[in-house]
C-alpha cells in the first residue's frame, strides 16, 4: 500500500479513524519538536510546545479545510505555540538559564558549530528567528512559510534577510539592544 499523504490522513480522522490521527504525530513530530527547539532553546519547552501543538491539532482537526498544505498548516500551529511560550516566558521574567544540546541530533546539529548557531538564534526576534528555521534550516519554501505566518511573501524575504544579519552579528558577539526588535512592523 502506498503512504497516504496528509490530506487523506486528516479526511480518514475526521471519519472516524483515530489511528490517522496517530500516523499524522508519528510523522511531523520530530519536525515540530525541531522548530520548537529551535524557537524555545530548552529540551523541555520543545516537548511542551510540540505536545500542546498537537494537542490544538487533534481538537482543530476537523476545521482543517485544505486551503493550504497540512504541514504549513501545522507549522503555523506550531509556531504560535512557540510564539506564546516566549510571551509567557517574557511575561514570567524567567532566569536565564544555559541552553542544553538536544537530546537527539539532526543533520543541523552535527558539528559543534551548530550548538553555537542555536545559542545564537536565541538573541534573534521571534519573528526573524521563525523564519529563519523555516526557511534555513527546515528548507520550507517562502510561499509556505508566507501561510504559515500569515504574512506576505516580500515581509517573509525581509525578515529572513534581516535575520541572516541579525544572526551574523549574534555569532560575532555583537549583542546590540534593538537590533531586532521582536514587535517590528513590517510594510513589505
Amino acid at each position: 500500500m502506498a503512504e497516504l499523504r496528509d490530506e487523506e490522513l486528516v479526511r480518514r480522522y475526521v471519519r472516524g479513524d483515530r489511528s490517522a490521527f496517530g500516523i499524522l504525530v508519528e510523522r511531523h513530530e520530530r519536525r515540530v519538536y525541531n522548530l520548537a527547539y529551535r524557537m524555545l532553546g530548552r529540551p523541555e519547552d520543545a516537548a511542551d510546545a510540540t505536545q500542546e501543538a498537537f494537542l490544538i491539532c487533534l481538537r482543530k482537526l476537523g476545521g482543517f479545510r485544505g486551503r493550504s498544505a497540512f504541514t504549513t498548516w501545522l507549522h503555523r500551529v506550531a509556531a504560535n505555540v512557540c510564539y506564546e511560550a516566549l510571551r509567557k516566558r517574557s511575561r514570567e521574567r524567567a532566569t536565564d538559564q544555559e541552553i542544553e544540546p538536544p537530546p537527539e541530533p539532526d543533520h543541523a546539529d552535527a558539528s559543534a558549530a551548530a550548538l553555537d548557531v542555536h545559542r545564537a538564534l536565541q538573541n534573534v526576534s521571534e519573528e526573524f528567528r521563525a523564519v529563519l528555521i523555516l526557511h534555513d534550516l527546515q528548507g520550507v519554501p517562502y510561499d509556505e512559510i508566507a501561510q504559515a505566518l500569515g504574512a506576505p511573501i516580500g515581509t517573509v524575504k525581509s525578515r529572513l534577510h534581516r535575520g541572516r544579519v541579525a544572526l551574523a552579528r549574534a555569532l560575532r558577539g555583537e549583542h546590540r539592544e534593538g537590533a531586532a526588535p521582536s514587535n517590528l512592523e513590517e510594510s513589505t
